[in-house]
């Protein structure tokens, strides 16, 4: 099988993590989102899968050249100016070599999921079908694209986004994995922006297209927020979200090798510890995610946060639900309200903020 792989996204929401880094490429639970993806799909079957970039290209070929693990033939489908979803997928179709009427596995970049993709896959060759939807259930879907659903799965409508009670017609909503007909691809418009939920899909249903709903109850999470963002790389490494590349070291916590850890740090609730880390006395870690060479000093408290490349949070300081970014520092005693975000290379001492270098 072949897939395609959307990542072109800028990842505004998790600024500033993602000022050099493309959010797809940002290390979950140790690995880029894109590897835990990719080695999902090889389990799956696929074995050709194109990358549809456009925010800093050069970084998934520059990685992906070094850390192939999945003997997976991998091209770059590079969008010179955003071409939105179906855009972005009928450009990479250019490096497909698969038939008309076979399937071609799209996904999008920033999800995480135990979807059983052979069996959607599985279900879109039963139905006969031109396009099959993961869908998944929430309690709260107005953030998302609704996909109601007839009682033999087809899709019956596709509505973006409620704002009204009376608009919420479904819990099911789009989830980011489709199943395409190699043949639906070519027919997307080329060399323009196409949206695949606004344009592409309303207009199978026009032409009487068959478009099945798959619901799947399993595992699935939206990595666009930082909060989110931690608690996916905590799912990974305490073994509640899947990945063929943390099998046999699911535990309460992932500390890489070359760490310095007090015996008397706390780390727990999946945190995960980066490569040359430094964790003092004392320190608490809980559900969060230290990148490689940062400092968490002697008493520090760092809660479902982020602290980013060569950052350091001091003695007896405190974070919840924050963004460090690489390079920065948070002095001695210092808290930070929830939901803060510390820009690289910052300086923050005594409530008082300096830049080192330019944000």
């Amino acid at each position: 099988m072949q897939a395609i792989l959307l990542v072109g996204g800028q990842g505004t929401r998790l600024r500033p993590l993602t000022i050099s880094t493309p959010k797809p490429m940002l290390p979950v639970a140790g690995y880029p989102c894109t590897s835990h993806q990719i080695a999902r799909a090889a389990d799956a079957g696929v074995t050709r899968i194109v990358l549809g970039t456009s925010y800093r290209a050069e970084v998934f070929e520059d990685y992906f050249s070094q850390h192939n693990e999945f003997d997976m033939d991998i091209h770059y489908a590079v969008e010179d100016e955003p071409l939105g979803t179906g855009g972005a997928i009928r450009n990479a179709a250019q490096f497909l070599t698969c038939g008309p009427d076979d399937p071609v596995i799209i996904f999008n970049g920033d999800i995480l999921t135990g979807l059983d993709i052979t069996g959607l896959v599985e279900r879109w060759r039963e139905s006969n079908a031109d396009v099959a939807l993961y869908l998944t259930r929430v309690d709260d879907p107005r953030a998302y694209g609704l996909v109601p659903t007839d009682e033999t799965g087809r899709v019956l409508a596709f509505k973006e986004k409620p704002t009204t009670p009376e608009e919420i017609v479904t819990d099911q909503i789009n989830a980011g994995c489709y199943v395409f007909k190699r043949s639906v691809i070519d027919r997307i418009p080329a060399d323009r922006v196409v949206s695949v939920e606004r344009e592409t899909f309303p207009e199978l249903l026009e032409t009487d297209a068959r478009v099945i709903g798959v619901v799947d109850d399993g595992y699935w999470l939206d990595l666009g927020t930082p909060l989110a963002f931690s608690k996916g790389s905590a799912d990974l490494v305490r073994g509640i979200a899947p990945s063929p590349l943390l099998e046999g070291s699911i535990g309460d916590s992932l500390v890489k090798s070359g760490t310095s850890v007090h015996p008397s740090a706390s780390i727990t609730a999946g945190s995960y510890i980066g490569n040359g880390v430094s964790v003092g006395e004392n320190a608490i870690i809980e559900g969060s995610v230290i990148y490689d060479n940062a400092t968490i000093a002697a008493g520090a408290q760092v809660i479902r946060s982020i602290v980013g490349d060569s950052a350091s949070i001091g003695t007896h300081a405190r974070i919840t639900e924050t963004v460090v970014a690489e390079g920065a520092s948070l002095g001695a005693h210092n808290e930070l309200n929830p939901g803060a975000r510390v820009f690289p290379n910052a300086v923050i001492n005594d409530s008082a903020i300096r830049f080192s270098s330019d944000r």
